[in-house]
C-alpha cells in the first residue's frame, strides 16, 4: 500500500507540473480591447483626432468608437474638446502612469543616484526605460538649483534610437542592424549625423561603455547617456542633459565616465551584465 501511495503521489506531482508547464489561455475582451487600441493610438497621435478617423484607423464601426470613447471620457482617460468634437489623452491617464512608475523598481532604484548627478553637474538627470527598438520613456528624474536647465518631464516618450540613448540601445541591445538602419532614416535631428558618423559613434559607446550627443539632437543641448542593461537583455539608460557650454566646460567624458560607473552597478543589481565586461573578458581571452 505504501508503494501504491507513493506512485499516486508522484503522479500527482507529475501532473501538477504539466498544469505548470501549459500556457495560461488568455479570453478576449472584445470592448476592452477595442478600448486599449484607442488610448494607444491617441497616444501616437500628433493631435487630436475625431471620431471618423479613430474608427477608421482601428476599423471600428463609428457608432461602436463613439460609445467606447464616452466610456474613456467618463474614467478622464480621455479628454474631448467641445468645439472640434476631437480627443486626446487625458490627465487621468497620466495619473495612473505616475502611481505604477512609482511601484516600478527600476525608477525607485536609480532616483538617488539622479539626484546626486543633478546636484553634481548643476543639469538635468533622468532615467529611461526602452520599448524594444519603438521609444523610450522617462522614468525618473532629478533637476539641479540652476537657473538653466532643460525641460524633460516623467513620462516622456521619444524615439529609441535617437540622441545618447539611442546609441547605447544601438551599441547594447540585441537589434539586427538592417532593422536599426531602417529606423535611423526616420529620426529627426537639428544636425543630423551621416549614418556612417552614427554608426562609429555607436562603435565608440560600445567600447566607452557610454554615449555623447553634443547638440546633434537638440541644437545647443549636449546629452551623455550609460546603459543599463537589465537582467531581461533590455536596455534601460542613466542620462545628463544639460546646456552645451556648460556641459563641455565640465568635461562631456568626465560625465560619461560617472554615468558608466553607476550604470555598471545598477545593471548588476539587477541582474544584468554590466555593458562592457563582455567586451572586457573577450579582451582578455584573446591570445597574446
Amino acid at each position: 500500500m505504501a508503494a501504491i501511495r507513493t506512485r499516486g503521489a508522484l503522479a500527482a506531482a507529475a501532473a501538477d507540473a504539466a498544469a505548470h508547464k501549459r500556457p495560461t489561455r488568455v479570453r478576449q475582451v472584445p470592448a476592452l480591447s477595442r478600448g486599449i487600441a484607442v488610448l494607444r493610438l491617441l497616444g501616437r497621435s500628433d493631435e487630436p483626432l475625431g471620431v471618423q478617423a479613430i474608427a477608421r484607423a482601428l476599423d471600428l464601426v463609428p457608432s461602436t468608437c463613439l460609445h467606447i470613447l464616452r466610456v474613456l471620457t467618463e474614467e478622464q482617460l480621455v479628454a474631448v474638446d467641445a468645439r472640434t468634437k476631437k480627443y486626446t489623452l487625458a490627465a487621468g491617464l497620466v495619473a495612473l502612469a505616475r502611481t505604477a512608475l512609482r511601484q516600478h523598481t527600476f525608477p525607485a532604484a536609480v532616483q538617488r543616484s539622479l539626484e546626486e548627478l543633478a546636484a553634481m553637474y548643476r543639469a538635468t538627470a533622468i532615467a529611461v526605460e526602452a520599448s524594444g527598438l519603438e521609444h523610450m520613456v522617462v522614468v525618473a528624474l532629478a533637476r539641479a538649483d540652476s537657473p538653466l536647465g532643460v525641460h524633460v518631464d516623467i513620462g516622456s516618450r521619444f524615439p529609441a534610437l535617437i540622441s545618447a540613448t539611442g546609441r547605447c540601445v544601438a551599441a547594447f541591445g540585441d537589434h539586427a542592424w538592417a532593422d536599426i538602419r531602417a529606423r535611423f532614416g526616420k529620426l529627426r535631428w537639428d544636425a543630423p549625423p551621416t549614418l556612417a558618423d552614427w554608426r562609429s559613434e555607436v562603435e565608440a559607446a560600445r567600447k566607452t561603455g557610454y554615449a555623447i550627443d553634443d547638440g546633434q539632437y537638440i541644437r545647443g543641448v549636449s546629452i551623455v547617456a550609460a546603459p543599463v542593461r537589465m537582467a531581461s537583455g533590455s536596455i534601460n539608460a542613466l542620462v545628463v542633459v544639460g546646456v552645451s557650454e556648460q556641459m563641455r566646460r565640465i568635461g562631456l567624458a568626465r560625465v560619461g565616465e560617472e554615468l558608466r560607473r553607476r550604470a555598471g552597478h545598477i545593471s548588476k543589481l539587477f541582474g544584468g551584465e554590466a555593458p562592457g565586461e563582455e567586451t572586457q573578458r573577450q579582451v582578455l581571452a584573446t591570445p597574446q
